[in-house]
């Protein structure tokens, strides 16, 4: 099998695959500040696929964002993750300013590389933004990288020109993108959930 058939394959999971939950804060929850998003079911998603790693003892790494202002700033409510992430407890939990959780604190790759782990399935917010950064690196990086689309979400976004691009458009770019340049196999959470069974 080439390389480029690995990403039209069915998909396995390995028994040591890593579920990324980026960035899941109560601050994104903010409307006024975000604008309007896509994919409601994204968190009930997100849930599920906690679900379906804690039933077959994969690990979880959780990820959170530190702004120097707006929603996500350190010490205000929606720099708290929301409840259905804030109540585990994952095999490590990372603290990023930017937008990749390659760089963070404790370093993501190195942990990686210690347990030797391939594989990571990313979800969490923002689709276009720090999940697709994530997931690029990760590509980059060698890793086996699962692009969940569904269980993420995205927000409308204001162009330089004053265009603005809904959320369900950024969405769809970044699928199309990981997919045809090979960063990542592009899924949905049911698929995900079928191979950890299996």
């Amino acid at each position: 099998m080439t390389n480029t058939d690995a990403f039209d394959a069915p998909l396995t999971l390995d028994p040591d695959a890593v579920l990324l939950l980026i960035d899941v804060q109560q601050g994104f929850d903010d409307a006024d500040y975000f604008g309007p998003r896509d994919n409601p079911q994204a968190e009930q998603r997100m849930a599920d696929l906690i679900d379906a790693w804690q039933a077959t003892g994969r690990p979880i790494v959780t990820v959170q964002h530190t702004a120097p202002g707006g929603p996500l700033a350190a010490g205000t409510p929606g720099h708290r993750l929301q409840d259905f992430v804030a109540a585990l407890t994952p095999e490590l939990h990372i603290t990023k300013t930017v937008n990749s959780a390659f760089y963070g604190t404790p370093d993501l790759h190195a942990w990686l590389q210690q347990r030797g782990v391939r594989q990571v399935v990313i979800s969490g917010m923002i689709t276009n933004v720090c999940c697709e950064t994530t997931t690029r690196m990760a590509g980059n990086l060698g890793y086996d990288a699962i692009f969940p689309t569904d269980a993420m979400h995205a927000f409308d976004m204001t162009g330089p020109d004053g265009t603005v691009v809904r959320a369900a458009e950024f969405a769809r770019a970044t699928a199309t993108t990981l997919h045809a340049m090979r960063f990542a196999k592009v899924v949905t959470t049911d698929a995900v959930l079928a191979a950890a069974k299996a």
